[in-house]
C-alpha cells in the first residue's frame, strides 16, 4: 500500500461531499445566504493549515470507518445538521462517486488531475471568500510539489491502494444506473472506446521490422474492423485479413494540465449534480450479504490505538465552527421527503451503518502529550482528569465537540 493515497482519498471524497450538499441546498430552497455560508463553514474547515499538514504526513490508510468519522464531523462543521440515514446516503453517494472515477482513470497519474478537478470547483463555490480560496490554492500547491515528482509506478501503487480501499463497495446509485454505467449488482461498466491513455497509441498497430528480403506486417485499425496488411520486400501488399474487435478508441488530442489554472480535459472528478436530478442510492444483495462477514468488531483488536491516534492528530488540526448568534441551523435532507430517510434508516443493514467510532483501547499509563495538546487547540476548559486511555480521552473530546 503506497503511504500517499490519504490526501488524495480524501479531497476527492471531500469534493463529492461539496456536490452533493450543494445539490441539496439547492433543492430543498435553503436561502442562498444560508446555503453560502454552509458550504464556506466546511471548506474553511477541510482545508484548514493544521489539517493539511497532518493529512500530507506519509501514512497508510486506515478503516472505512475512521475516515467516516471525519466526514461526519466536517458534515457538522456549520449551521448544517444531517441526521444518521442522510449521512449515510451522503458517504454512500461520495464513495462510489469516487470509486467510479478511479476505475476509469485513463492513466494512474489522471488520478490527480481528478483531484484538481475537483478543487477548481470548490473553488467556485467560495469565488467570494478570497481568505478560503487562499487556502485552496496552497493546498493545490502542496499537491504539485508532494506529487509532482513521483513515478508512474508510485502512481500505480497509489491507484491501486484505492482501489483496495474501495473493492467491497457495490452500493447501486440511481445516476450511475440511468447512465448504464452500473449494473443492477452494484458493479460499474468500464468503457471499451473513447480516447486512448495520453501517450499512446490506438490499439491495433502492430509493426515487425524485417530484413528488406522478407514480407512486413501491419495492422491498422478502422473503426471496429483491424485490418492485417502484408508487404513484400518491394513493399506491395500481397495480403491483408481482417477481424472484428470490440472497441471504438481515438488518440487523446493533448494533455491535461497539472498546472493551477489550466484545462484539465479530462472530465471526471467534474460536478454530475450540476443538472439537478433526484438521486437514489440502494443496497445491492451482494452488498448484503458482505454486510454479514464483514461487520467491524467493537471490541479490543490491535489497530485500536493507532486509529485513534490517526483521528487524534487529525482532529487537533480541525477547526470545528460551532453555531453562534441569533442564526438557528437547519436540518438538511438527502432524501426527497423526511418519510424516505425513515424508511432507509430502518432498512439499512446495522454492519453497513456507520456508527460514529466505538472503539476501546488497551490499557496505556504514559502521559498522553498528544492530546492534551490537541485539547488546548480546541480550546476546551475542563477539569483535570485522571490518568486514563488515549482512546477513552479521545473519545471523551469527540463527545464534548
Amino acid at each position: 500500500m503506497s503511504v500517499r493515497t490519504l490526501p488524495l482519498l480524501f479531497l476527492n471524497l471531500g469534493g463529492e461531499m461539496l456536490y452533493i450538499l450543494d445539490q441539496r441546498l439547492r433543492a430543498q430552497n435553503i436561502p442562498g445566504d444560508k446555503a453560502r455560508k454552509v458550504l464556506n463553514d466546511i471548506i474553511m474547515t477541510m482545508f484548514n493549515r493544521k489539517f493539511m499538514e497532518e493529512l500530507f504526513k506519509p501514512q497508510e490508510l486506515y478503516s472505512k470507518k475512521a475516515l467516516r468519522t471525519i466526514y461526519d464531523r466536517l458534515a457538522h462543521a456549520s449551521i448544517m445538521r444531517l441526521n444518521q440515514a442522510s449521512m449515510d446516503k451522503l458517504y454512500d453517494l461520495m464513495t462510489m462517486a469516487f470509486k467510479y472515477q478511479v476505475l476509469l482513470c485513463p492513466r494512474p497519474k489522471d488520478v490527480l488531475l481528478v483531484t484538481f478537478n475537483h478543487l477548481d470547483a470548490i473553488k467556485g463555490f467560495i469565488q467570494d471568500s478570497p481568505t478560503i480560496l487562499h487556502q485552496v490554492d496552497e493546498t493545490f500547491r502542496q499537491l504539485t510539489e508532494v506529487y509532482g515528482a513521483i513515478s508512474a509506478g508510485e502512481f500505480q501503487l497509489i491507484r491501486q491502494t484505492l482501489l483496495l480501499f474501495f473493492q467491497d463497495l457495490h452500493i447501486r446509485v440511481s445516476i450511475f444506473l440511468k447512465d448504464r454505467v452500473q449494473n443492477s449488482n452494484g458493479r460499474f461498466v468500464l468503457p471499451v472506446s473513447g480516447p486512448v491513455p495520453w501517450g499512446t497509441e490506438v490499439p491495433g498497430l502492430i509493426r515487425i521490422r524485417k530484413p528488406s528480403d522478407h514480407p512486413c506486417l501491419e495492422t491498422v485499425p478502422r473503426c471496429h474492423t483491424l485490418y492485417f496488411r502484408m508487404f513484400n520486400s518491394k513493399g506491395e501488399e500481397v495480403k491483408k485479413i481482417e477481424f472484428k474487435h470490440g472497441g471504438n478508441y481515438v488518440t487523446a488530442h493533448k494533455e491535461g494540465s497539472f498546472e493551477l489554472y489550466g484545462d484539465r480535459v479530462l472530465k471526471l472528478g467534474t460536478n454530475m449534480y450540476s443538472v439537478s436530478r433526484p438521486v437514489e442510492t440502494h443496497m445491492s444483495g451482494a452488498s448484503k450479504n458482505l454486510a454479514s462477514r464483514t461487520q467491524e468488531s467493537i471490541a479490543p483488536n490491535p489497530l485500536a490505538k493507532e486509529e485513534l491516534n490517526f483521528l487524534a492528530r487529525l482532529m487537533g488540526g480541525m477547526e470545528i465552527k460551532k453555531p453562534s448568534g441569533p442564526e438557528p441551523g437547519f436540518r438538511l435532507n438527502l432524501f426527497t421527503t423526511d418519510e424516505e430517510e425513515e424508511h432507509a434508516a430502518l432498512s439499512r443493514p446495522e454492519e453497513l451503518s456507520y456508527e460514529v467510532i466505538n472503539i476501546q483501547a488497551t490499557q496505556d499509563q504514559q502521559q498522553n502529550e498528544e492530546l492534551a495538546r490537541i485539547m488546548g487547540e480546541l480550546q476546551i476548559t475542563e477539569q483535570p482528569r485522571q490518568s486514563t486511555t488515549k482512546g477513552d480521552d479521545l473519545l471523551a473530546m469527540m463527545d464534548e465537540l
